[in-house]
């Protein structure tokens, strides 16, 4: 994938190099190359992810374009910003039918259910624990299979308008296994109204991967989990057209394009 390297001078005189993929987009990385003494960076005011003398950021796919800031901080505690720019990114619309009217629009005696998974869910998205990150490379695909809906697409659902799709489809027959990426310990499990069966594995530093609809949980929580090492089965449980993995990645809180995680820790 290219890359764009420039260099960039915090207020202290501090030379930091960036990389953007191939821009930094709604739903993308920004990557900064930092000095040996930054201890530590935020976005947002969320700690991010640091490998290799680098800063791993997430950007939300509701990002505004426009100039963001990085926040980092020296080893005397002093800190530090560090200003890019999120340029706009057109998605394209992906329209599709579900059959079962209560899976777009639910009935009031769901809500309280889909309210309480939804904030499990959010916190397994924000976890952060200060894990080793090097075990991270490489960082591959769950499966094997066909790419049926891709990240970020406008979702269009019985011709109502949705969120944005975050994360990454991967249509294959049903009971086909599905691995860890990278190590991680299994943060949460369950089968909630959209997502069917899931799993959530964090892997450090606010890096957090989540697989729904899957047909068998082969985890559990608390396990912790190896590289290749099978979480569950293929399946087509809660909001779904077919057998296939919706497969999230999230940095910072941020679900962002998988493909990206993979290429930037592909070695």
């Amino acid at each position: 994938m290219n890359t764009v390297l420039r260099a960039l001078t915090l207020l202290t005189g501090v030379c930091v190099s960036h990389t953007a993929f191939p821009d930094t987009v709604p739903g993308g990385l920004y990557v900064a190359e930092l000095p040996a003494h930054v201890q530590r960076a935020t976005y947002e005011g969320r700690p991010v992810l640091l490998l290799d003398g680098k800063a791993i950021v997430g950007i939300p796919l509701a990002a505004a374009p426009g100039s963001h800031t990085l926040q980092v901080v020296d080893a005397d505690g002093a800190a530090h910003g560090l200003a890019f720019t999120v340029v706009p990114k057109q998605y394209p619309e992906q329209r599709l039918t579900i059959e079962n009217p209560r899976m777009v629009n639910p009935d009031p005696r769901d809500l309280e259910r889909i309210r309480s998974e939804s904030a499990r869910m959010r916190a397994g998205y924000l976890s952060y624990e200060p894990a080793d990150v090097t075990r991270l490379r490489p960082f591959v695909m769950p499966l094997e299979g066909i790419t049926s809906s891709p990240f970020g697409y406008r979702r269009i659902l019985n011709d109502q308008p949705r969120n944005p799709h975050s994360g990454l489809d991967i249509a294959a027959p049903e009971g086909t296994p599905v691995a860890a990426p990278a190590p991680g310990k299994v943060s949460l499990t369950g089968n909630f109204y959209f997502n069917g069966r899931t799993v959530f594995v964090d892997h450090g530093q606010g890096l957090v991967t989540m697989y729904c609809h899957l047909s068998k949980i082969n985890a559990s929580e608390g396990q912790d989990l190896q590289r290749g090492e099978v979480l569950g089965l293929v399946g087509a449980t809660g909001r779904a057209t077919g057998p296939h993995l919706h497969w999230s990645v999230s940095l910072n809180g941020n679900r962002v394009d998988p493909e990206q995680v993979i290429a930037l820790l592909a070695q």
